[in-house]
């Protein structure tokens, strides 16, 4: 993965971003290419949290790289064949990855995201009924289901995990771009609907970039969705050069670790 931008913030994100946390932090976009054709993950770090408590919300990722098994062969990681050919990876502070040992067939090989629902039909009745995806797979012996807006994107796949949901103290959200005409619609219609809205159409800043309209909304498990207006992101999200530069130069800033052992104390669980 590449280090497509990195950015600081002083305060806390006016659309929780960060969670509900509102100190200093900082997030990383990293992915296999552009933000525009590629899967992205934002990496946040609150400078205050040392570890945080997590739910059955998000089950991991899964990616499709015959590269990817070997880096981690090579590197020593532990992997766990789950099914043939399929390795679990946990990377640190305990998300899963799962790697697909296949030769790379797209220009991304990221290939679903899934996330823990409490019941699929309900699940899928507000994904797809009132978002619009597409339902590729529906395995009701598996309680799970696979949908997308496009063939050629990263797919959604939602699994029942046989109870409530639990999104544990980390937070995080799925995001889409859309036409930033759209962002009222979207808005409108969960109004209608009845349905949760946390945080109602608003324009985020970023120092020196674009700003972006958001729509941010919540699903009957709590998984949070944002929608984001296409143009402005389109501006806000190029690749940035010194992108791994500017994320160097913040590692080797923060003094955290230190302060909070030279203080005898630790830093907070979340």
């Amino acid at each position: 993965l590449q280090v497509l931008r990195h950015e600081e913030f002083e305060e806390g994100c006016k659309a929780t971003c960060n969670g509900p946390y509102d100190g200093k932090w900082s997030k990383t976009m990293v992915g296999y290419g552009p933000e525009d054709n590629h899967f992205v993950a934002e990496l946040t770090y609150n400078y205050g949290i040392g570890e945080y408590h997590l739910g059955n919300d998000f089950l991991g990722i899964t990616l499709v790289s015959r590269q990817a098994v070997s880096n981690a062969k090579k590197m020593g990681w532990p992997l766990k064949e789950v099914t043939s050919g399929v390795f679990e990876a946990e990377a640190p502070g305990g998300y899963k990855f799962y790697l697909e040992d296949k030769e790379q067939l797209k220009k991304d090989p990221v290939w679903k995201v899934t996330l823990g629902v409490s019941d699929l039909q309900k699940s899928l009745s507000y994904w797809s009924g009132l978002l619009g995806m597409k339902i590729y797979e529906k395995e009701e012996e598996k309680q799970r289901a696979l949908l997308g807006y496009a063939d050629d994107q990263c797919k959604l796949e939602l699994r029942a995990v046989g109870g409530a949901v639990d999104h544990g103290t980390a937070f995080g959200r799925i995001a889409f771009s859309c036409p930033k005409e759209e962002l009222p619609n979207i808005e409108a219609l969960m109004k209608k609907e009845d349905q949760k809205i946390l945080t109602p159409l608003v324009s985020l800043d970023t120092p020196g970039k674009a700003t972006v309209q958001v729509v941010i909304l919540a699903d009957p498990d709590g998984h949070e969705i944002c929608f984001v207006g296409d143009e402005a992101f389109r501006e806000l999200s190029k690749v940035d050069p010194d992108g791994d530069k500017l994320l160097d130069e913040a590692m080797a800033a923060d003094k955290s670790d230190k302060w909070f052992a030279d203080h005898n104390m630790k830093k907070a669980s979340a």
